[in-house]
């Protein structure tokens, strides 16, 4: 499975002095640099080198600075990512690849170089402020098939959280969600109910989501 690779490729890239967190607004994993000038990576993650892997790469240029693509190593070393023509291939898009063996050694097979796409700066703003409102690290890159545990959805936990003990107004749940009051009137899960005007009390929907997400919720252990 792709979430194999994840880890092995986010230790490497945290050696580079990265910060790496996975599944940002679709991207299977986002790095981004530590220091003063901002360096934004985007890494994609499949079995094998396959054509999908690089037009989901292709898709990513416009909104990073690097893009890594990670591969499974073949056991024999006669997979894809050793071919002549998918190294050309990646120097000629700029891209890094990366292959990870079965003892979870990274080989870097191409490094990234300089290639300077048209920047969709829209997207880019959009991925760099999921990554900065998102608590931690919850979500293993690859993994696709299942709800994702967005900044959004962490805030949405945090308000259910404080309502489980009972309405309250907007402005008593800032400590749990700056964004409190949209959320609460937004009610993106339907875990919200008004009771009466200006207070709000959670939801059987609410209830079972604090469940459901009970390892993820702020004060989990």
């Amino acid at each position: 499975m792709e979430t194999d690779l994840y880890l092995p490729i986010k230790h490497y890239l945290e050696s580079l002095g990265l910060e790496v967190k996975g599944e940002v607004c679709h991207c299977d994993l986002v790095g981004l640099s530590k220091g003063q000038e901002e360096l934004v990576v985007i890494g994609e993650l499949k079995r094998s080198f396959t054509l999908e892997l690089v037009l989901q790469a292709v898709e990513r240029t416009a909104a990073c600075d690097e893009v890594w693509l990670a591969v499974g190593a073949s056991k024999k070393g006669k997979g894809r990512e050793n071919d002549s023509r998918v190294k050309k291939l990646c120097r000629l898009l700029g891209f890094g690849l990366l292959a990870v063996t079965a003892n979870d050694l990274i080989e870097v097979i191409v490094e990234p170089e300089p290639w300077k796409p048209r920047r969709d700066l829209k997207r880019r703003s959009r991925i760099v402020m999921e990554f900065r409102k998102r608590q931690g690290d919850p979500v293993a890159g690859g993994s696709t098939r299942r709800p994702q545990l967005t900044a959004y959805r962490q805030q949405a936990l945090a308000v259910a959280q404080a309502l489980a003990g009972g309405p309250l107004r907007p402005r008593d749940l800032k400590a749990a969600s700056p964004d409190a009051a949209k959320i609460l009137q937004g009610n993106v899960y339907g875990w919200f109910e008004r009771v009466e005007r200006g207070i709000y009390a959670l939801t059987d929907a609410g209830r079972a989501a604090l469940t459901t997400w009970a390892m993820h919720l702020p004060n989990a252990a």
